[in-house]
């Protein structure tokens, strides 16, 4: 209907357990498409503390210091923690997400919305 605005539905874009100290992507904006990440949520499984990274990559660049959104950042044990970022943040087809865990006892999701449209 004309005029009429629809509420965009926020969805899991990407989940990982990566191995330990290992950078690994967590989510890519598939062609064609543009996503906006509203949320990643950061759970430590382990019986103790650890550290976690999050990096954003325009178009799949290689891991450089200046992507770090968070770096060594540090998660109690048995704890969730969720990174929020306002209205979101919009990337291209192509952008990564990275995520790096201290232990391969932390798990990563991220929460937001994809939109088509001949990008």
């Amino acid at each position: 209907m004309p005029g009429t605005v629809v509420a965009e539905q926020r969805r899991i874009l990407g989940q990982s357990n990566p191995a330990a100290t290992t950078s690994t992507a967590l989510y890519t904006v598939p062609a064609g498409v543009q996503a906006t990440v509203h949320a990643i949520i950061i759970c430590n499984q382990a019986g103790s503390g650890g550290t976690f990274r999050v990096s954003l990559a325009i178009a799949g660049a290689t891991l450089a210091t200046s992507q770090y959104l968070y770096f060594d950042t540090t998660i109690a044990a048995n704890a969730t923690t969720i990174a929020t970022f306002g209205d979101g943040v919009t990337l291209s087809q192509t952008d990564v997400i990275r995520v790096y865990a201290s232990s391969a006892s932390q798990s990563f999701t991220a929460v937001g919305v994809e939109r088509g449209g001949g990008l």
